[in-house]
């Protein structure tokens, strides 16, 4: 007979035995360490908590305590700080087949309509539908949109219905299934700091143009 415990994964209340706790407790705390000297370890964690929470609620579905199973679950899919920690080589080869998938075209199993907050110009709907049919830049989706805006008008209720209907990408895991891309520890961290560095560049643009 095991104890239970309540707790909050990516602000969702869970219950939980004791022997599976110890398990994630350790596995999170592993994480935290690893990433203590990365851009972003606070945002890294949240999100990786968000991912873990999404994984537990799916499996809610079957069981309405989280145990053992269902821990060790999560953590082969997002993998370990032992999996992915060998590496700036490892790195930059995630990192150029990130690129090199985004460069072809075509909609990617596994890829989810977003609006991109990280790229718009209005409410990042034209990013998000670039994304999501592995179109590197957004700008010919808003050309497209612009050119039916004058042939007839019909690109304002469309876009307004996609800014209805998709939701925001907000943390990096949203960004990631977004892009068709693995949803792991190691690209979670990837999206993180590139986000990190677009906005530092964009401040680095603003004070050079000052």
């Amino acid at each position: 007979m095991n104890k239970i415990l309540h707790i909050n994964v990516g602000k969702y209340p869970f219950t939980i035995d004791t022997d599976a706790y110890a398990i994630l407790d350790d596995y999170l705390d592993k994480l935290n360490k690893h990433f203590s000297s990365s851009d972003g370890c606070e945002e890294i964690m949240q999100d990786i908590e968000s991912r873990i929470a999404e994984i537990f609620l799916m499996k809610m579905a079957y069981t309405k305590i989280i145990d053992m199973e269902t821990v060790k679950y999560a953590i082969s899919k997002l993998g370990t700080p032992e999996e992915f920690g060998a590496a700036d080589q490892s790195k930059s080869s995630t990192h150029s087949s990130y690129q090199k998938t985004n460069a072809n075209w075509g909609i990617k199993p596994g890829r989810k309509l977003f609006r991109d907050p990280m790229d718009k110009k209005v409410a990042g709907v034209c990013s998000g539908l670039a994304a999501y049919f592995g179109i590197e830049d957004p700008l010919w989706i808003r050309v497209a949109f612009a050119i039916g805006l004058f042939a007839g008008g019909i690109a304002v209720p469309l876009y307004f219905i996609l800014m209805i209907a998709a939701p925001v990408a907000k943390t990096s895991a949203d960004r990631l299934q977004m892009a068709g891309e693995p949803i792991n520890i190691d690209t979670i961290a990837k999206k993180v700091e590139e986000g990190f560095n677009k906005v530092t560049d964009k401040i680095d643009s603003w004070q050079k143009s000052k």
